[in-house]
């Protein structure tokens, strides 16, 4: 056990260190979506009856799909860099390897959720939110089914080309759908359908249920999360341990 601790905390570390020396892409999805939210503001406020949630939460669920090439990138480096056939050859085994990458983004993904929601009460006006336990289980939650369907879609794709139109296409279409843009109730009978099968749909309204402190519709939304979650972990864990994330294959 020790020395599985071991492996782990040095792959996490070691990842902590990549992050830090990176640090403009998850900046510029803090800084662009509090921008938005102050430019927003006025608009939803005046549309939604003096509501800021949809101002705060928009924007935050946006970019925080948008983080999803943060995750993709992670792997895709190891790939293009070779050096993810070496670690597999190491002592640790796939799932320590796949700990010590996934751990750190884990932490930036909560990190930018956490600093987007006090940045929407001290400065938008959000009111404050409800039970912190709520609010603590809806980020991890979105958090991991974010870090799912990003390693996953790693996995798939061939190039960093293919990773940034999966990630920014499929970013703007699930938080659209999902309600990010505009109240699933103010869109066109077709899209309000099509939204329930948006993860953004679901990360939205376990977000917003958290801030209202609507405890059952949180654990609802955060269970279908969970799911879609462990659907998405699975493959991913499942293609890299086939093989599928070899640096021959890009």
């Amino acid at each position: 056990m020790s020395d599985v601790l071991l492996r782990s905390g040095v792959l996490i570390r070691h990842n902590f260190v990549l992050r830090l020396r990176d640090p403009g892409q998850m900046l510029s999805y803090i800084l662009v979506p509090m921008v938005l939210m102050l430019v927003f503001k006025p608009l939803y406020v005046k549309a939604l009856d003096g509501s800021t949630l949809q101002a705060v939460t928009g924007p935050l669920v946006m970019f925080s799909v948008f983080a999803l090439a943060i995750v993709g990138n992670s792997i895709m480096l190891e790939r293009e860099w070779r050096t993810w056939d070496r670690l597999r050859v190491t002592p640790a085994t796939q799932t320590e390897l796949l700990i010590g990458k996934l751990v750190p983004i884990f932490v930036v993904l909560v990190f930018q959720q956490l600093v987007l929601l006090l940045y929407g009460s001290f400065i938008i006006g959000l009111p404050v939110p409800g039970p912190p336990g709520y609010i603590a289980l809806a980020v991890m939650v979105w958090g991991f089914t974010l870090l799912a369907i990003g390693s996953a879609l790693a996995t798939v794709v061939r190039s960093r080309g293919d990773l940034l139109l999966a990630t920014d296409l499929g970013s703007i279409v699930v938080s659209s759908l999902g309600g990010a843009v505009a109240p699933v109730a103010l869109m066109p009978p077709w899209a309000a359908s099509v939204a329930h099968f948006s993860p953004g749909y679901w990360g939205l309204t376990m977000l917003q249920s958290a801030i209202s402190g609507d405890g059952g519709e949180t654990l609802r939304a955060a269970a279908v999360c969970l799911a879609i979650g462990a659907v998405f972990g699975v493959f991913a864990v499942y293609r890299l341990s086939r093989g599928w994330g070899r640096s021959q294959l890009l």
